[in-house]
């Protein structure tokens, strides 16, 4: 288990991945022999980790690193004294040069790209010297074959300031202490001679905790791992009410793409409203912008509650609260059929719905219960301030609001409590263009908005999720 400090702080965050392949030949299956023989393969990984063919090599870049060869590093600017900081300025970008092709020269500016350098971990194969001569030898024996190949992914944490040389020891340690971990998983879930290969994941965690790295065993699922959960939350003091540790809480780093192609946040980039006096109250964790459109389905002018839904539902499955993927448009109307409030034609239909389905749709697919609030007409809105606050505070979970043919999703609020004043964070389902974050915001399309955005004379219906109080 390795703690770093929170990635939002200023610094730098190098991270080391790469394979190394666990090879181990059982004479016989008995479960000592078996420990035993891991253990030792383990030990063969330390070595090798410690050796001199050990290297690293920097992502994007023409630098080569032995960490282990009395610092030895290409190109020869390289050296032991060079700060992490200037390790940035040999990444590579994909913007052509005058040549039209890309550089693979020095930049003469540090790359503004990014708190998180990226290390590829290998193993040198070939040796100097003259090489030595074929030998065949024939053995003739029962055994039994194991092998897998270890994923290794260590973070350390790095000032501006310190040296490239500092950080690699620190990384060959990190590294060390990772097979260390990963030999106490393997020997935990073996099951005779099958392994289940352990997996490192990164979490992070609330102020002043950080990123913590724990090792899983893959293929093994989250409810089989309650207790190492509950362990964890013991060792960093964290409340029981609500997942830290799951897989979908491994935190995704800044330079890596989701691939299925939603945004992610988009509010994040937006300036908070000033409120004489005003706080401001937002959604916690991760959801995904769905609007109009996307997946190849055309719901325009109909399906805005829907696609309010599986923000909501992305957000439960992004925080590790249910498995299940977001549900598509026919798979909220089938739920609306088993529940008996909708007949089987509603299948495949475009007919609208509201709050109450989407209440109905959470608790069916998700388990998910949710609190409805009802007002009357949209200027009761402005009231509503403690309220909506209070949910922010309490439950972090977007909202979805339907009034008349409308539905939005609320992500928040700005809200004064001695003066009343209110404004409130819209994520607007009715977006019909491609997943461009600049243009959504710079539109509207998430943005903040005051109480003349409602409809003053409609009512509405809010849905308020509710937390499930799991870890």
């Amino acid at each position: 288990m390795v703690v770093v400090e929170n990635p939002s702080d200023s610094g730098i965050i190098l991270r080391v991945k790469g394979p190394l392949e666990f090879k181990c030949e059982l004479d016989n299956t008995d479960a000592p022999h078996v420990y035993k023989l891991i253990s030792r393969t383990f030990e063969i990984l330390r070595s090798q980790v410690k050796s001199d063919s050990c290297v690293l090599t920097l992502c994007d870049s023409p630098v080569i690193i032995w960490p282990n060869k009395k610092f030895h590093a290409t190109p020869e600017e390289v050296t032991t004294n060079t700060i992490c900081e200037d390790l940035q300025q040999w990444i590579q970008t994909d913007e052509p040069e005058s040549t039209g092709k890309r550089s693979a020269k020095k930049k003469n500016k540090k790359s503004s790209a990014a708190s998180v350098v990226k290390l590829q971990l290998m193993t040198e194969v070939t040796k100097p010297g003259p090489l030595s001569g074929l030998v065949l030898c024939r053995k003739v024996q029962n055994s039994h074959f194991v092998s897998t190949t270890l994923p290794m992914d260590c973070i350390v944490r790095a000032s501006s300031s310190d040296t490239v040389k500092d950080v690699c020891d620190r990384l060959m340690e990190e590294l060390t202490k990772q097979l260390d971990e990963m030999e106490k998983v393997t020997l935990q879930h073996i099951k005779g001679t099958t392994l289940l290969t352990p997996e490192p994941l990164h979490f992070l965690l609330p102020d002043p905790k950080g990123l913590v790295t724990v090792v899983y065993p893959a293929g093994m699922p989250d409810t089989q791992l309650e207790a190492k959960r509950q362990e964890l939350h013991r060792h960093f003091e964290l409340p029981d009410d609500r997942p830290y540790f799951r897989r979908a809480n491994a935190y995704h780093f800044p330079n890596e793409p989701y691939r299925d192609g939603y945004l992610r946040n988009p509010h994040l980039v937006l300036t908070h409203p000033s409120l004489e006096d005003g706080k401001v109250y937002l959604v916690q964790g991760i959801y995904s912008y769905h609007h109009y459109m996307q997946d190849r389905m055309d719901d325009n002018g109909w399906g805005c509650a829907y696609r309010s839904l599986q923000t909501i539902c992305s957000w439960f499955q992004q925080q590790g609260y249910v498995e299940r993927c977001v549900p598509s448009h026919k798979e909220i109307q089938q739920a609306l059929v088993d529940v008996g409030d909708k007949q089987t034609a509603f299948v495949g239909s475009r007919q609208w719905i509201g709050s109450i389905e989407v209440q109905a749709v959470l608790n069916q697919l998700l388990g998910v219960t949710s609190k409805i609030m009802f007002v009357s007409q949209g200027s009761e809105l402005a009231s509503k301030g403690r309220e909506l606050a209070n949910h922010f505070l309490t439950q972090g979970t977007p909202i979805m609001i339907g009034g008349g043919v409308l539905a939005h999703t609320i992500l928040g609020v700005a809200w004064s409590e001695t003066t009343g004043q209110i404004r409130y964070l819209i994520l607007d389902p009715h977006y019909t263009g491609a997943e461009d974050l600049q243009l959504i915001t710079d539109k509207g399309w998430c943005g903040w908005k005051g109480p003349e955005f409602w409809d003053q004379t409609a009512y509405y219906n809010l849905c308020l999720p509710q937390r499930p109080k799991v870890i």
